[in-house]
């Protein structure tokens, strides 16, 4: 490689941060992100599909829908430790080739076990790109817009998630119906599954041209290959420095990162660091925004919505939750971590509440037909998509940048491993509860009691979470 294309041409460059080679850098990386959020907002609009395939009761949907989370909190824990083994890349790579098996293996699954077996392929895709693309990304950018970049990762997940719905709706609308026969005679949410196909092949090439984390290269004692990296991320003089930087950060250190470091060595206990982190992953599932990424066309159809109807407004909160995601992009650098995540919370509580007091009123028609009387329906849906942006402006975003860099470099693999398999286990017993919750206690107490989680979450963060806005990786402490 010559001296250009290193970035180290000249002296004028040894100061100058390459922009453009971080943009697509971290554009590659938050494919990850798409796929994470396509993965697990595909769900959203094929249960019709399951439920006449597999002949599912309501347990069997919840089983069904909540088989990913199972891979996923099993990915987020063996991601963390197999990143500090065979490296950020090689390991989004991994989760690149079990997106691709799992896509293919459910549209064409035959029966319920098949079907759960290709999800928990897909969950560990999920899980381990939901831990490692915000710490790739958090080693590879300047602490300036750190925050920011991270960010791009949420935005990816819910363009996934959007991605998700828009091919649900145009390929029920097209065919009929999720359950109608489509291209070749197969029912169009055997299709929903396959088109995830091609965006997963996508981001397992692009992978091949993007480097190696510096921080992991140096763990390895890799030192000039990370030298090149930070040469052409930063210039030859801020690559000699944050060599330096990171060597010294881990001298402390003479062992291989692992588990064990989790506990402070003086006093025998679990470091204040890692409790941090796992209260911020739970917290982020506690308030229920994973039932409006995997149930909202039940959801809605439950309170009298069409199945029609029903997928534009999962389309319509993936939209707003884009928007609210470039928000935080353009502030988290500017406002910080701390004041978003209490914002956040204080917003989510409000909605919430407002969402169950509306579907409190829902009422029962002679024909069975649910609905939600006088203009409460537009109250819950206003609400629930305020909900939606209160959530994507702060703790969407915000708790993977965070995990991503809270965490001292030789606990980093290791936190996010423990926080990462916390946050999934959340994920799976809001979204696999959610539907017998619905039917009892009912969809007012179920959404209550996310209201509670979310006014619980405030004071958490006022108590227990530091702001990391500005600071270098080299300068976390835990």
């Amino acid at each position: 490689m010559t001296d250009y294309m290193r970035g180290t041409g000249n002296a004028s460059d040894a100061a100058t941060v390459n922009h453009g080679f971080i943009a697509a850098i971290v554009a590659v990386a938050t494919i990850g992100g798409f796929m994470f959020g396509y993965d697990s907002g595909v769900i959203n609009g094929t249960q019709k599909g399951l439920e006449a395939a597999f002949d599912l009761g309501r347990l069997g949907i919840g089983v069904n829908v909540g088989a990913i989370l199972v891979g996923s909190a099993i990915g987020a824990f063996g991601a963390g430790r197999l990143a500090d083994r065979i490296g950020r890349r090689n390991t989004m790579m991994l989760a690149a080739a079990l997106f691709l098996v799992s896509a293919l293996l459910a549209g064409a699954a035959s029966s319920s076990a098949v079907f759960i077996l290709a999800r928990i392929i897909g969950g560990l895709g999920v899980g381990a790109a939901s831990v490692i693309s915000p710490v790739y990304i958090s080693e590879v950018t300047p602490a300036s817009i750190r925050g920011r970049l991270t960010s791009v990762q949420q935005v990816m997940i819910i363009t996934g998630l959007t991605g998700a719905f828009v091919a649900n709706f145009a390929l029920a609308r097209y065919a009929g119906g999720s359950t109608a026969p489509f291209w070749l005679g197969f029912p169009a949410w055997r299709w929903m599954f396959w088109l995830q196909a091609i965006p997963a092949l996508i981001y397992l090439v692009a992978l091949f041209v993007i480097p190696e984390s510096p921080r992991f290269l140096v763990a390895k004692g890799r030192e000039q290959q990370a030298h090149d990296v930070l040469t052409r991320l930063f210039g030859r003089a801020e690559a000699d420095r944050k060599v330096v930087e990171i060597r010294n950060s881990l001298a402390a250190d003479h062992h291989k990162p692992k588990l064990s470091d989790l506990v402070d060595k003086t006093t025998g206990k679990i470091r204040p660091i890692l409790w941090a982190g796992i209260g911020l992953a739970i917290f982020q599932q506690l308030v229920g925004i994973n039932v409006v990424f995997y149930y909202g066309a039940t959801l809605w159809e439950a309170v009298g919505f069409s199945e029609d109807y029903a997928l534009q407004t999962n389309i319509l909160s993936g939209v707003l939750s884009i928007a609210a995601c470039l928000f935080t992009i353009a502030t988290v650098d500017k406002i910080g971590r701390k004041p978003l995540l209490l914002i956040g919370s204080a917003g989510m509580a409000v909605t919430l509440a407002l969402v169950a007091y509306a579907f409190s009123t829902a009422v029962t028609g002679a024909n069975g037909a649910v609905s939600l009387p006088g203009n409460n329906g537009i109250l819950a849906l206003v609400s629930a998509n305020l909900y939606v942006i209160f959530f994507n402006a702060s703790w969407g975003p915000v708790m993977w940048v965070m995990l991503g860099e809270m965490f001292p470099n030789q606990i980093r693999g290791s936190g996010l491993a423990v926080s990462g398999f916390a946050q999934w286990i959340a994920n799976a017993a809001i979204s696999v509860s959610f539907p017998a919750l619905a039917v009892s206690p009912g969809l007012a107490v179920t959404y209550t009691g996310y209201a509670f989680f979310a006014a619980i979450s405030f004071f958490f963060v006022k108590a227990l979470v530091n702001e990391t806005k500005g600071r270098e990786l080299e300068d976390m402490a835990g």
